[in-house]
């Protein structure tokens, strides 16, 4: 009996990286979350807005006539933006998530980026997914070092839905699981197998070594899928990453344990005719936001989650010639969660003072990171940097 070349390569597919399953661990199914102590955040969840967002309309200087002499047809009108302080407004399409900033479960980091800023896509995401510095080079995501610091039995360290990119949890040692539900999981991990005769081939033993665990883990989940009541999501938007933010609340609702889930959303990458793309990009989030926030809600999870979004790089303060804007440097980040400390955090780049022709960063990155790292797991940040970073304080409340 020939193996199916099918199921050849679903399996390869999880022994080589969908799943990432060191030698000789068990998985042990995990119960509901009902251990967390009240407030106490679990998870964190990455939306990666892929391609380079641009900050400067994200979060618009709204008064400033810089702002408005550098973008002559992309500037925000003051009449539409939403204002949050500081003179400072948020883009109109960010509109369905103004209900958590009224209500403290948000957070904009300004001016995030890092020292000597790369405008490539692939090295900036790079740098952001391992936390190197922009010489560096590094092998392994920031969340997969960390992680390895508290290693424990579990399912799935992460759960990668959307782009199939893992960023920041790529690396041995951990249990990454990329797909594009989670019941691809379940179903994959619970429906091959591999005839006796076949098992002489190294990849096939590699792959049999590990089928028993994905069995355990697939039943498992499937179990608890099954169990998550339909109406939970029913009213998230049919938009891709509403369907990322829907798949993420059953992943939690079932409680299934998975420290990251990281979800992906673009592509940010406006050179051209930036302002009807942008717009419908950010308000499939926030739209997406807001119907996550309701679920977690009432499932008692959303004191549990706390959600960061990133991109590689902002754009440029001056739009081109195409109504787009150019790869550039520093954008906000937000974060949000019912532990969030909802308020502007940090200082907002001068239009005035910029290098390059470039906003200048007046946050790094890595301080975000810090704070998570402490505030979600205690882990010391130089555990994770390999040198002290000073940590963004009060992210979580």
């Amino acid at each position: 009996m020939m193996l199916n070349r099918r199921h050849f390569l679903r399996l390869s597919a999880f022994a080589s990286g969908a799943l990432l399953l060191p030698s000789g661990c068990a998985v042990v199914p995990t119960g509901p979350q009902t251990k967390a102590v009240a407030g106490k955040p679990e998870t964190l969840v990455l939306v990666e807005f892929q391609g380079g967002n641009d900050g400067l309309n994200t979060v618009a200087p709204i008064k400033d006539p810089l702002y408005r002499s550098l973008r002559p047809t992309l500037a925000l009108t003051e009449a539409e933006a939403l204002p949050i302080g500081q003179d400072l407004a948020l883009h109109p399409a960010l509109r369905p998530a103004l209900a958590l900033w009224d209500a403290g479960d948000l957070a904009v980091v300004l001016g995030v980026g890092y020292p000597n800023p790369d405008r490539s896509h692939f090295r900036s995401i790079d740098i952001w997914d391992t936390a190197s510095d922009a010489d560096r080079v590094l092998s392994t995501g920031w969340i997969t070092r960390a992680l390895q610091t508290q290693p424990r039995p579990r399912a799935a360290d992460a759960f990668v839905l959307g782009r199939p990119h893992l960023g920041p949890v790529t690396g041995s040692g951990i249990k990454a699981v990329s797909l594009s539900n989670p019941g691809t999981f379940a179903k994959a991990a619970t429906a091959v197998s591999i005839p006796e005769m076949q098992r002489r081939n190294p990849i096939l033993d590699q792959i049999s070594a590990v089928q028993g665990t994905l069995r355990v883990a697939g039943d498992d989940i499937q179990n608890r899928l099954k169990a998550v009541p339909a109406s939970l999501t029913a009213d998230f938007p049919k938009t891709n990453i509403g369907g990322q933010f829907a798949d993420a609340m059953r992943l939690l609702a079932a409680g299934v344990e998975a420290p990251v889930i990281k979800l992906s959303l673009g592509s940010f990458d406006t050179h051209i005719d930036q302002a009807p793309q942008h717009a419908r990009l950010l308000g499939d989030f926030a739209a997406g936001l807001a119907a996550f926030r309701k679920a977690a809600q009432a499932s008692g999870h959303w004191d549990r989650v706390i959600l960061l979004t990133y991109s590689e790089f902002g754009r440029r303060p001056a739009e081109n010639a195409s109504k787009g804007t150019d790869h550039g440097t520093a954008a906000p980040q937000f974060l949000a969660g019912g532990a969030v400390r909802g308020r502007l955090i940090g200082t907002q780049p001068a239009l005035d003072r910029l290098q390059n022709d470039d906003l200048v960063h007046t946050m790094d990155f890595r301080q975000v990171y810090a704070g998570l790292l402490q505030g979600i797991w205690g882990i010391a940040p130089e555990k994770v940097f390999g040198k002290p970073v000073d940590a963004t304080a009060g992210l979580i409340a």
